[in-house]
This record gives structure tokens, sequence and C-alpha cells, in this order.
């Protein structure tokens, strides 16, 4: 065995580069099962970040390969909620996506050999340019030979835009967008019961978001296909309900937080709610995305389900009769997007030895399959980089308050080095967007960039994070820039104590929520030595008239009521303080953000430069809020490389992109 180089941390020579990342970065989105077909979605970053619809004909066992669906120029994407998910379904061998660029319904039909015809539209062209009625979550009501979805119409103007679930016919049938429900600010989950004579959906109203207070209703559909007797079942301003599905002998069921978990729940005959798994689980997501599932029917009487336990993600049976829930024995440890039916469950999947993946798991013989994995390192540096990767731990840390919160902590790694004697590594904590989702510990070839050159990664699920419970979730109402920026600086200060990290090089680092933490962090805690915004807020005065729809209101929850809390906002605005600053910041923003407008990146980069406070600024005139194309990936990687090493003194085996950092000197 060759002995190990010494050389400082984060100068080690990797075989992970940004190249590498890029040429395997394939994300993967929502899942469906149509009999034995599965389809799912795919971000293809070398394809200008264009969404497209995959399907295997049939099981993972057999030799058929993944098809590609969507043709080009479609892109596979929704707008509703600006995030959008949810944009794409299948059933009855036909294919139902929106198109991003019109935002209209089109539709694909599968042919006996496993082609697809070419699309066809289902729903009108906009109006003009950028007045879209938009769709997501669609359903098919076989009775009626039409879609149910939800739509977003935006022909007035973004700022009157308004919502409803609507009825789209199916070709051949004479009839136009009819509306079922509207008067709420916000609809998802459209579903229709196996015999089409119920509808069940959710709402909520302004200024509630989904992850605190919904509504669950239900109608009766007539034979003409309209609505009557909508009836309130569950939740409210207090009660986050979500997915609500239909049992195969047509029973109710839906996930509720009522008992403090989002747990499993069933509307009886008798209009009763009644709990059906009673654990101290999350088997559910916050509502920032359509289109996420976590449980599914393996019969009338067996849930298939996953849920998260402290952060991680199992996968169990449920027994909907005794309510009693048996774990399934798994390898993966983030398990999203699942659906179910009586011979198997089709998932996202992914652990730390296992990249995200799309997985079938046969419910006969408990065995898994893979049908795809985001990537898949071949030829002779395959071993090499495999012998790089850095193993999470799952840590608990104490924070503000006398409360803990967690993380997964990634020490360096590199089979073929080692640090000089005594050495510390410089320490990024990685902070979530969101804010209410969670981070994952799946094998993330972005984290081994950063591990296998000698830096150690904390990855942060702050209070406010998603998995671990409603008081938990809470943690961060009132207090978003607060909580969050307490629980980062804790975890990093932990490691320092811990000596897993060197105290004069920490750097914070995030996207979107977490570039409002890292300007933030940078602002108002002095132990970090640099930062990296991606997409960051600095203003929040400035955002609470400019968030999107979804998002209009979610600051008086977040942060309080505006104007009447305008000196809070003041508080908790960066741009307030920046002669605070006392350490370098990186900015990277996409000009056609539509969710944090890019203004937030340039107005502080002028305060920062009138400062003279030293900072770097790169911005991508081609990107929108989530940065998805091939080249600008990678310049977003190796700059930020080049960011660190400049700032904490690495000289690293890398060339590094020549990047200048104003002010430094």
């Amino acid at each position: 065995m060759t002995a190990k180089q010494i050389a400082p941390y984060g100068s080690w020579k990797s075989p992970i580069s940004a190249d590498l990342i890029v040429s395997n970065m394939v994300r993967m989105g929502k899942v469906c099962l149509d009999g034995e077909n599965v389809y799912w979605l795919e971000t293809r970053p070398e394809e200008g970040g264009r969404d497209m619809v995959c399907c295997l004909a049939g099981s993972s066992k057999n030799d058929s390969k993944p098809i590609d669906v969507t043709p080009l120029p479609f892109n596979a994407r929704t707008r509703v909620h600006e995030f959008g998910g949810g944009g794409f379904t299948a059933v009855d061998d036909c294919v139902f996506f929106t198109d991003l660029q019109d935002q209209r319904i089109y539709m694909q039909k599968r042919n006996k050999d496993n082609t697809f015809s070419a699309p066809i539209a289902l729903t009108p062209a906009p109006d003009s340019p950028g007045r879209h009625r938009r769709f997501a979550d669609i359903a098919l009501d076989k009775n009626h030979k039409r879609l149910i979805a939800v739509e977003e119409d935006h022909r007035l103007s973004d700022d009157h835009a308004t919502a409803s679930i609507v009825a789209i016919p199916l070709p051949g049938k004479d009839s136009e967008i009819t509306t079922l429900v509207s008067g709420a600010d916000f609809f998802t989950s459209p579903r229709v019961n196996a015999s089409g004579t119920k509808l069940a959906w959710i709402s909520w109203n302004h200024p509630n978001m989904p992850w605190y207070g919904t509504e669950l209703w239900l109608a009766d559909i007539n034979a003409d296909g309209s609505l009557s007797n909508k009836t309130l079942v569950a939740g409210g301003k207090t009660e986050s309900i979500i997915q609500p599905e239909w049992s195969p002998d047509d029973q109710l069921y839906f996930i509720s937080d009522r008992s403090g978990w989002w747990n499993i729940f069933h509307f009886s005959a008798n209009a009763k709610v009644e709990q059906v798994m009673k654990a101290e689980v999350e088997c559910g997501v916050p509502h920032l995305y359509f289109g996420h599932t976590t449980y599914g029917f393996a019969s009338g009487d067996r849930i298939i389900c996953t849920f998260a336990r402290t952060g991680v993600w199992f996968l169990a049976e449920v027994n909907v009769r005794t309510g009693e829930l048996t774990e399934i024995e798994s390898p993966f440890q983030e398990i999203t997007f699942l659906k179910v039916n009586n011979q198997k469950a089709v998932f996202r999947g992914g652990s730390p030895d296992v990249p995200i993946s799309i997985i079938e798991f046969d419910l006969a013989t408990h065995g898994f399959s893979f049908i795809k994995k985001s990537f898949q390192l071949e030829g002779s540096s395959a071993d090499l980089v495999q012998t790089c990767f850095s193993r999470p731990q799952t840590i608990e840390f104490p924070t503000a308050n006398g409360k803990t919160s967690h993380a997964f902590f990634y020490p360096p790694s590199n089979q073929n080095y080692e640090a000089p004697s005594g050495e510390k590594p410089p320490l990024l904590v990685k902070i979530h967007g969101g804010p209410h989702n969670q981070t994952f510990n799946t094998l993330d070839l972005t984290i081994q960039y950063w591990t296998s050159r000698g830096f150690a990664l904390v990855d942060v699920n702050y209070g406010g994070s998603s998995g671990f419970g409603r008081e938990y979730r809470e943690r961060l109402k009132g207090n978003w820039g607060v909580v969050d920026n307490q629980d980062a600086a804790n975890a990093a200060q932990v490691l320092v104590e811990q000596g897993s990290a060197d105290a004069k090089r920490l750097a914070i680092t995030g996207m979107s929520a977490r570039g409002y933490a890292t300007i933030c962090g940078v602002t108002f805690h002095d132990i970090f030595a640099g930062g990296s915004a991606h997409c960051g807020i600095s203003d929040m005065e400035g955002m609470a008239n400019v968030f999107h729809r979804f998002q209009s209101k979610f600051l008086s929850s977040m942060i309080g009521a505006f104007p009447e809390e305008k000196e809070v906002y003041r508080k908790r605005s960066a741009i307030n303080f920046v002669e605070q600053i006392n350490c370098p910041l990186m900015l990277l923003h996409g000009a056609l953000d539509t969710i944090v407008p890019i203004e937030q990146s340039e107005i502080l980069v002028r305060k920062l430069d009138e400062l003279r406070k030293p900072h770097y600024y790169l911005k991508f005139d081609d990107e929108p809020h989530v940065f998805r194309k091939a080249g600008n990936v990678k310049s977003a990687l190796e700059s930020e490389l080049a960011f660190y090493c400049q700032i904490f003194g690495i000289h690293p085996s890398d060339k590094l992109m020549d990047i200048e950092i104003r002010h430094l000197n």
C-alpha cells in the first residue's frame, strides 16, 4: 500500500472534479406508477437544465432500458407556486405534462412498442407572452373523460393571479375548461376516488403556509361532472394536512400533524377522523413543491409508507385495521416520491453509499433493484473516487434556549493524504433551503468534492427543519434569521470544541433561504472567516412586497406582520449592518430569479464596495433561482473553491479559477 502524502487540509489532490460532477449530475424528481410501467422526472444540466419525463416499461428485473418520453424542445416543468413540482402524471398508458415555456398541458400516448406519440396540447395557448394559465397536480377522472388539476391563472397579472381546481376535457370531448373549486388562496392534491364519485382536495389561505395549517375538503361528483355537498373533513389554521389518497376500496386517507407528528389518518364512513398510525415519526414533508408522496396502498388494508426518525428515513408497512407499524429492512436512508401498487413500490432514494436513484421494491420478496442512478462512476478512476468518500456522522448538538439540534458531519477523507500532525481542517457549514425542508445524508458528489480535498463539512438540520416533528418545525416561526443562524454557529462551535475543525477557518454556505442564513451568519456572528451565499436575501424589508404569490405572506409567519413589525425586518436585514461584516463574502445569483430577485445581491454588492469590504460577485445571466446549466454549475463550484483557498491561505494542487476578491487586502 502506498504511503500517504503529508499535505495541509484543503490542498489535497482529488479525483472528484467539477467536470466529473457536472457530467454525472442528473437530478431526479417525481415518480409515477402506471401498472407495471415506472415513470420519473430527470433534470439534465447538459441539456440546459431541461426537465424530462422518463419511463421504464415493465419491471427493472428485465432487460428493458429507460426511455426518454419528453421530446425536445419540451420542458416538463410547471411554475405553479413558482417552486413547481407535480408537473406530470402517467395513467392508462398516457403521459400528461405541463411545459415550462407556455405552461400548457400536453398529452403523449404510449404505443405497443414502447414509443410515445408527439405531444398534443390540451389547454389553450397563452393570451400573450408570460400571461399563462399554469397547471399542476394533474389527475385523471376516467368517468368524465377529463383531467382535474390545480390552476393558477396569471392572465391578468402576476399580482392578481387566482387559484382554483379545474376540469380539462380530453381529446374528443367537446367542452371547455371548467372551474370545479375556487375561493381559497391556494389548492393542492385533487384526488378522484376509484369509482369516480368523489373528489378530495386541500386548500389554505393567507397568511398561513401549508406546513402550519391547511384544510382537507371532500365533495360528491355529480353525473354532469359538477360538484355538490362540499364538506370540510379536517384541518385548520393550526393543523397541517397533506397527501389525501383513496384506498382501492374507496376509503379516504390523509396525513395530519394534529398529534405533533405527520401521521396517517382515515376519514371513516361515519364521518369520523381516526388516526391509523400512532408514532413519534414524520410520515410527510412540507408542501413547498407539488407531487411529494410518502405512502400508498398495496391493498385496502395494507399501506406501504416511508417515515423520518431524527432526520433519517425508513420504509414500513401499516396495517390499517390494527394501526400496527412494521419497519421494512432497507439499505436506504432517504426515501421520497413513494408510489405503490399491489405488486411493488417505487421511490427516489439514496444512502451514504448510494446516490439518488429510482428504486423498485418487490412487495412479495422484499427485494430492492435499481431502475436508474443519478450517477454511475465508470472507468479506471471509479475505484479511486469511491475510496475518497467521506461517510456522514449523525450528530446532535446543544443550541440556544436549552434546545438540541441536528446535523450530518462529514470529516475530510482521501486515501492518498493525511494532514500534518496537529492541524485542524477548515470547516464549511452548509445550510439547507426551504427553509422548512431538511437535509439528507445521501451520497452527494458535491459534498465529496470538498471533503476529498481536505475540508470538513457539516450539513445542518437547524430548528425549523422538517423530519423532527411539528414542535421542531415551529422553532423558526417568527424567528427566521435567528434560530437558523444560532444553530449554524453552534454546530460549528461544537465541532471546534471537539477538535474536528479549525476555529480560524470556518465558512458558512447556502442557497436561497440558506443564502439568507449565510449573509446573516457573517453579519451577526463573529466566528466565521468567510461566507458564500447563492441567491441570498440581504434586505427583508425589500422582500416584504416582492415575494411571489405563494410566499407573499410567508414573512408574516416567519418574521412578523409588515409594516407593523418593520423594525424587526430592519434588524433581520444584513443590508442595514454591512459595517459589521468582518470577513470576505461571496455572492452568486441568477439574473432570471423570480423567487429572490437579483437586486438582493446587487444592493449588497454596492454597499460592500462603498465600505470597501472584501467580496466576490458572480452573476449568471441565463439562470433562475436554481442553477441548472452544466457550465454555470461548474463555474459556481470552481469559483467557490478559489474563494476559500484565497481567504484561508490554502495552496491546492488544483489549478484554481482566476477570481478577484475585491478589497481583500
